[in-house]
């Protein structure tokens, strides 16, 4: 199913912003327990912190938020650029670059009351009021890319939450028609519903939406052997999606190319063969530790591994709520890579009830910006990340995300995750993004 597909510039731009059983991976020294809604929780065998968020004292957005996003640029300019020699950003300073603008959001995890929320009168299912508050950021990035944690193996399967998911293909139209260009399904939960469920999927995206670019499941061993490029006027970009685990359940074994595992020597391969065609590489990780608000020892062993092939770029889901981001250095050679290690939940209703609960509302949508120099090599002029806050009440089409800058102190009040933790505030979100990405956040 996979393919080439080709996104060409818009316009010039002057330079300038869970889970059931244990299972492991050949480098990743974990084990996973069950969380309290039963979601396989991975659990590093080094001491971990509990990463809850501290009730420091709320401080509100100001001015200086404004001018330190303005000033994103900085933080990627000339002296640090991707890719290229000192020569080359001698030679390239002054000149004017094309923008690209790429955007991803985390996980799309559709528990039981978020699934009842898109229910229909007449029985179907539509999922556009998940959506409806973001359509036109979406939209508007040359590239969007979400996290489909559900599989979508169709309603003969059975719609279901926990402990095995599964949801409509109508969920594919939204995803569409909200603007996303590239779905990342390989998560720990890709084989919910089996080899069958798997197959539906793929054959939806195949036959419906030839143009959306799928990543991390597969329904061949030709198909799993073809990395997927993006050809932006003569820039080629690259970009690979892998789990860390598929929560016990094995591939059948006449089908081992079914999901992208986070398997250490088929990894440096993959990344070996994506760096010889691509001139950026993207890496969409779904790695760390459930509910954890910091980076684990699995995800830093990762980002060596990462580092020292060249990636440019990593967008880290999975943990369910927010991490930090953070520019890596490889010390032999220079390069560097900006990671995302979490972007949480970009939709959820947790079943959840104890402290906590309220970070899995909060989540992340990152905003990079490519500047491509004559040289024709691509580098992040400027990055950041959208807060994005879950609301949810009862009654039809009452789930739906809005970016935390356009949420109310009086929408908070409402949202009923309220019932489940009481820490749940509008200045408690806001005190979370501080506290997790500092000036980074918008």
């Amino acid at each position: 199913m996979k393919k080439r597909f080709y996104l060409f510039l818009l316009g010039l731009m002057l330079i300038g912003g869970c889970g059931t059983a244990p299972s492991s991976t050949n480098d990743t020294a974990s084990s996973e327990v069950l969380s309290d809604e039963g979601t396989s929780v991975v659990v590093s065998e080094i001491e971990q912190s509990e990463g809850d968020f501290g009730q420091a004292e709320t401080t509100s957005k100001d001015s200086t938020r404004a001018e330190s996003n303005a000033n994103l640029a900085l933080e990627s300019s000339p002296e640090v650029l991707n890719n290229l020699s000192e020569a080359n950003v001698q030679e390239t300073v002054g000149q004017t670059p094309y923008g690209y603008d790429l955007i991803m959001v985390g996980d799309v995890l559709l528990h039981t009351r978020v699934e009842e929320s898109c229910l229909q009168e007449d029985g179907s299912y539509a999922y556009s009021s998940l959506f409806e508050q973001m359509k036109d950021e979406i939209s508007a990035a040359d590239t969007a890319i979400v996290n489909q944690e559900v599989i979508l193996g169709g309603i003969d399967l059975g719609v279901s939450g926990y402990p095995a998911f599964n949801a409509p293909y109508e969920v594919a139209d939204a995803l569409v028609e909200a603007g996303f260009d590239v779905v990342c399904h390989g998560t720990n939960h890709a084989l919910d519903k089996g080899s069958h469920g798997l197959l539906n999927c793929l054959s939806y995206w195949e036959s419906v939406y030839p143009q959306i670019e799928v990543l991390g499941i597969h329904d061949s061993e030709e198909d799993q052997a073809e990395i997927s490029y993006f050809d932006a006027n003569g820039v080629t970009i690259g970009i690979l999606n892998f789990t860390y685990s598929t929560n016990g359940i094995s591939m059948p074994s006449d089908m081992p190319y079914l999901v992208d595992m986070l398997d250490k020597e088929k990894v440096r391969a993959r990344l070996r063969e994506a760096r010889e065609h691509a001139d950026f590489l993207i890496v969409c990780p779904h790695w760390g530790t459930e509910y954890r608000l910091s980076k684990d020892a699995s995800q830093e062993r990762w980002c060596n591994l990462f580092l020292e092939e060249g990636v440019d770029l990593v967008l880290g889901t999975h943990p369910h709520v927010i991490e930090p981001i953070e520019w890596l250095e490889d010390p032999e050679t220079g390069h560097r890579m900006l990671v995302y290690y979490s972007l949480g939940n970009y939709i959820n209703w947790t079943s959840g009830t104890r402290e906590g609960v309220a970070n899995r509302m909060v989540g992340g949508m990152a905003k990079i910006h490519l500047a491509l120099y004559d040289t024709g090599k691509p580098y992040i002029e400027s990055y950041g990340v959208r807060a994005l806050v879950t609301h949810v009440e009862e009654g039809p089409e009452m789930v739906k995300t809005y970016p935390l800058a356009e949420y109310t102190p009086e929408l908070a009040e409402k949202n009923a995750i309220r019932s489940q933790d009481s820490a749940f505030t509008y200045e408690y979100c806001i005190q979370l993004c501080d506290e997790i990405w500092g000036e980074l956040w918008e």
